[in-house]
């Protein structure tokens, strides 16, 4: 099998993206292109979107077609890979588990199968603080028991410790990102989130902000913090496109397997959110109080000094203004579209 890959403008090296085509996928196949880069987006597009591919050509596959999954890294001959692809919603991992484990575990490890028998050895992982559970300790160190609340931190786990098995028996060499909450848009307006259903705070507050939801649920509002609503970590999906750069030019340097918090080291709540939302859209968010959910802990912050001295990396766009304005102009730009 062939596939007509025409995108080869730049020369530091080709890059496989799995789920490419997704919202942290489709911001670091950009700035791989921008670093000089060529980066190939792996996607089945069952969430991904074929307007978020614009730095790269793409192919649909599914990690469980390994034959298919061969022929296209064989042909292709990547230096590394970057893996985003996976099913992330906490609440649907409860209600499906044997779903998020096929696809998120065995889709892994058809991957690093076909990297194995190719002989591609370097990968940089998307892992996830769910990892982590509910927390010993704020911020979150990178020592931090693993003691995932929920199958889909339980997959994302099994798939560190499977990484960690691979590299000391092999020659893998690997980076696994833990992130926080992923948030914003591309500064350029070019590409942002796009879920279908959207579970995340921001977006769902711009919603409400620009007339597209009726008022926005609150899930929990008798949490131990100063207000009483959660409290998240919130990183610019530019910087963590960036530090996928960085974790790159690490392994191709030579550089060792670790596991990073990708976060900012300090936390905002539920209500903080809103309340910024509501300033830069000037609009009044309607809400309402709801039950807590299954595996939402009361506060998760990182603590990132591990990915910072390892990568030379360090969140610039992760103040919370630069957050909700370009996602906010992002989904305004999207709303006069759909009109």
């Amino acid at each position: 099998m062939a596939v007509a890959w025409i995108f080869m403008k730049n020369n530091k090296g080709k890059i496989i993206v799995t789920g490419g085509a997704g919202y942290i996928g489709s911001h670091t196949a950009k700035e791989l292109y921008l670093s000089g880069y060529t980066p190939y987006v792996l996607d089945n597009f069952s969430t991904g979107h074929d307007w978020a591919v614009q730095w790269g050509d793409s192919c649909n596959v599914d990690l469980s077609d390994k034959t298919k999954l061969f022929n296209i890294l064989k042909e292709i001959e990547p230096e590394a890979v970057i893996h985003f692809a996976a099913c992330s919603l906490v609440s649907e991992s409860y209600n499906n588990p044997i779903f998020y484990f096929n696809n998120n575990v065995i889709g892994t490890m058809n991957l690093l199968e076909t990297m194995h028998e190719l002989r591609i050895n370097k990968l940089i992982f998307s892992s996830s603080c769910s990892v982590y559970g509910i927390p010993k300790a704020i911020p979150i160190p990178n020592d931090h028991p693993l003691n995932p609340i929920s199958p889909y931190g339980e997959s994302k786990s099994i798939i560190e410790k499977i990484l960690q098995w691979y590299s000391e028996l092999n020659s893998l060499k690997y980076m696994s990102l833990r992130y926080f909450n992923a948030a914003g848009a591309d500064p350029d307006n070019e590409i942002g989130e796009a879920h279908s259903p959207e579970t995340h705070l921001i977006p769902l507050a711009i919603n409400v902000a620009l007339g597209i939801k009726e008022r926005l649920d609150i899930y929990g509002v008798d949490y131990p913090t100063d207000d009483g609503t959660a409290i998240r970590d919130y990183i610019h999906v530019k910087d963590l496109a960036l530090a996928h750069i960085k974790a790159l030019d690490y392994l191709l340097r030579g550089g060792s397997s670790h596991n990073l918090n990708l976060g900012t080291g300090e936390g905002y709540s539920v209500n903080q959110i809103i309340s910024e939302v509501s300033r830069i859209s000037k609009n009044k968010i309607l809400s309402h109080n709801k039950k807590r959910r299954l595996g939402d802990p009361s506060t998760l912050i990182a603590d990132n000094q591990k990915a910072i001295e390892i990568l030379n990396w360090k969140p610039v766009h992760s103040d919370l203004y630069t957050i909700i304005k370009t996602a906010y102009e992002w989904q305004k730009k999207q709303k006069t579209i759909l009109k």
